[in-house]
């Protein structure tokens, strides 16, 4: 992992405590109501799912929480009839929460107290300075989900792998106008092991991404299926996934990488552009690219 400066970690901890005070986060009584903050944004999360009850597991994952300490919260709202408890109706082992109507009423007001407080804390400023701040949160907040992603290799065969390469076939099957066939996908075995690779992007344990690579000879490599789920796209994770690619095809040695794109994915094409790719004829036989691109990789520092 690549060292930060200590400015910058200072700096993002700085920031961290001045606001953490400035919106109430220290205090047991979170926007003045009888709860601290967990409590508080349990009951927000729980109200915003839209199937009305939302299971545990799912809530841990999200919140990243530990299991224990989500389940002390949980029994404490249920006590209070904030919440209401049951199993799932296919499995029994799943518990689902949902909100009494109780715990509706506190969420209404709970969402009250916080515009009002973010009212509060942006009518000190002028209309451009808001304009500068909710744009700079935007970023912060794009650059945090970035962060908090993971980018990993897995098996050509893993779950998640073919997981990604199902909604990828489904996103493209509606973008072509002549559709997609999962024909065209990878094989396992060409992205696993000696063949190639496989990574996928996961944030809070949902995969949100992909990227596969494979052998076309001795010195090169063909970066396949780069794709990323519409709700992540943005955040500069295609490039995340590129990047990965391109550092696993120079470390098996192949430092031509070459890849092939389809007229109507022009955002994927100036991706390609501004990474350093260069548009070539074509190599292969490729029923859905229309352009080709090939980069010449360099190992760090050469």
């Amino acid at each position: 992992m690549e060292s930060v400066p200590t400015e910058q970690v200072a700096a993002f901890r700085r920031f961290n405590r001045y606001f953490t005070r400035r919106i109430g986060v220290l205090n047991d009584h979170y926007l003045g109501q009888d709860r601290p903050l967990g409590e508080a944004r349990l009951l927000f999360e729980i109200a915003g799912h839209p199937g009305g009850a939302v299971s545990l597991r799912e809530l841990r994952t999200r919140l990243g929480l530990d299991a224990g300490y989500l389940s002390r919260m949980t029994r404490t709202l249920e006590a209070q009839g904030m919440v209401r408890l049951s199993a799932h109706p296919d499995d029994n082992r799943l518990r689902m929460v949902e909100l009494t109507p109780a715990g509706r009423v506190e969420v209404q007001e709970q969402n009250r107290r916080a515009d009002a407080l973010a009212t509060g804390v942006l009518a000190g400023l002028g209309p451009s300075e808001r304009r500068r701040l909710t744009e700079a949160m935007a970023t912060a907040q794009r650059l945090l989900r970035l962060a908090a992603v993971t980018v990993e290799r897995v098996d050509g065969h893993a779950p998640d792998a073919r997981a990604c390469l199902d909604a990828y076939a489904a996103d493209l099957d509606t973008r072509f106008p002549e559709g997609f066939g999962r024909s065209d996908l990878v094989a396992p075995q060409e992205v696993s092991g000696d063949a190639g690779a496989f990574f996928v992007a996961c944030e809070e344990g949902r995969p949100v991404g992909c990227g596969a690579l494979r052998r076309l000879d001795a010195d090169a490599g063909e970066i396949r299926h780069v794709w990323v789920h519409p709700d992540a796209r943005r955040l500069g994770l295609a490039r995340r996934l590129l990047a990965a690619l391109e550092a696993e095809s120079l470390g098996r040695g192949w430092t031509l990488v070459r890849l092939g794109t389809h007229a109507v994915l022009t955002e994927a094409q100036a991706m390609y552009r501004s990474c350093g790719y260069t548009e070539i004829p074509a190599y292969a036989d490729h029923v859905y690219a229309h352009h080709w691109f090939e980069k010449r990789l360099a190992s760090p520092g050469s």
